[in-house]
């Protein structure tokens, strides 16, 4: 697959949905992403859904680290819900 280059209203509102889960860390939430994920050898990818707990935003990465471990890509995110979300935005 090819990765989705996402508009800026698209862009935004994942934004607004990462602070909200920035307010609501502590709880770690469960989050279930939608995600591109490069191919190591040549172009394209895959899109991948991950399901989890939030641990962490990394801002300096730019990553979403989930309590699995899993590291996730901020401008890879195409999708990103929550229950926490539903009831916020």
């Amino acid at each position: 697959d090819r990765k989705i280059e996402l508009d800026e209203d698209t862009r935004a509102e994942l934004d607004r949905r990462q602070a909200v889960l920035l307010e609501q860390i502590s709880e770690q939430p469960e989050i279930t992403v939608t995600w591109f994920q490069p191919d190591a050898k040549k172009d394209g990818g895959r899109y991948i859904v991950s399901t989890g707990r939030l641990k962490r935003i990394h801002e300096a990465d730019q990553v979403l680290i989930l309590v699995d471990g899993l590291r996730i890509p901020i401008g890879d995110i195409v999708e990103l819900e929550s229950e926490c979300i539903r009831g916020l935005l």
